[in-house]
């Protein structure tokens, strides 16, 4: 697979959108490794992918990993001790006091212990974004970053996770104040983003909750939904569209410039294609993921989860280092 930087993918993909050419795209985190490639170029040896029903897995490619006699999983997780975890959350939580950031999104690292590869993480998983890159990661995603359809881009930024199993789990997420204050400035944030290069940006729907299954159960997840309108040539310049908008508000936090800056602060890990962005362009509309749900695999073969929270001033430790493991998981069942 071949990768290029910021620039380079920038250019290829307003050249391929000016000739409205179908093109897949991964970029990680840092906007420093992008994966541009047109769809019927893109080796399935290499990398998988389903996003949003659009993939490039043929029929009979999945067998001996999915259907019938399948093996049970087996999941077993190592996170990182309350006291390591409290030592990040404390570095966030001074900066939020000091007046430096609304809200920051903490992640960690967790090793795993699975019974499961990442191919066959990515056959047997159920999620609306899935993908493999060989001996390197698979994500399955729940979370849309933007979508551009007739004209208009909008944007579904998700903040705020509960165990569906919890009594009166819908009242308890929607009356929760932190997360509560966590999604309206995420929301803020996305509909600034949107007006970075749309105009008649508007929130249309506002915290509504999915439901997720996972191996161990149902979560609730909430989310708004934001619109804009584009120009009418926004094909041609799609590429510095796409990149105007990273890296994705709901993972990083606001003000985002700052917020970075604190998150490289406080984390003790690389975050790598985690909580990058994944999609295609059809020639003539736009689908893309945020890339979270991320197990990865290391050189010595070792498995890794990536994940974690909205850190507001009004967090809890206990409750964020639960949430962040609960977000341990496979979407499996």
């Amino acid at each position: 697979m071949k990768f290029c930087n910021r620039t380079e993918a920038v250019c290829r993909m307003n050249l391929l959108g000016a000739e409205r050419r179908p093109f897949l795209f991964v970029v990680d985190y840092k906007q420093d490794c992008v994966f541009v490639e047109e769809t019927d170029r893109v080796d399935p040896a290499e990398l998988l992918y389903n996003l949003d029903g659009l993939t490039n897995v043929e029929e009979g490619m999945c067998a001996g990993f999915t259907g019938n006699g399948s093996p049970v999983v087996q999941w077993e997780t190592f996170p990182i001790s309350l006291e390591a975890y409290a030592d990040s959350f404390r570095k966030v939580i001074s900066h939020i006091r000091a007046g430096n950031s609304y809200l920051a999104n903490l992640t960690c690292l967790t090793p795993v212990r699975s019974n499961l590869s990442l191919l066959e993480v990515f056959y047997r998983s159920e999620a609306r974004y899935k993908l493999w890159m060989k001996n390197r990661f698979v994500v399955f995603s729940p979370e849309i970053f933007v979508k551009i359809q007739d004209g208009f881009i909008y944007s579904y930024p998700m903040k705020g996770t509960i165990d569906a199993i919890l009594p009166d789990a819908h009242r308890r997420i929607l009356d929760d104040p932190k997360e509560t204050a966590e999604h309206a400035t995420i929301v803020d944030l996305i509909r600034n983003d949107l007006s970075r290069v749309a105009t008649e940006v508007e929130v249309i729907r506002y915290r509504y909750i999915d439901e997720l299954q996972t191996h161990r159960g149902v979560l609730l997840q909430v989310s708004s939904e934001i619109r804009g309108r584009l120009a009418t040539d926004w094909q041609a310049g799609v590429g510095e569209l796409l990149f105007h908008l990273l890296p994705a508000g709901s993972i990083t936090g606001a003000p985002k410039k700052k917020t970075m800056e604190i998150i490289e602060e406080a984390e003790t890990y690389e975050r790598g294609f985690y909580t990058g962005v994944m999609g295609y362009f059809d020639g003539n509309s736009l689908n893309s993921a945020v890339m979270i749900r991320f197990l990865e695999q290391l050189a010595d073969g070792s498995l890794v989860f990536k994940s974690g929270g909205g850190i507001t001033a009004k967090s809890d430790l206990s409750s964020e280092y639960n949430e962040m493991k609960q977000k341990v998981y496979v979407p499996i069942y």
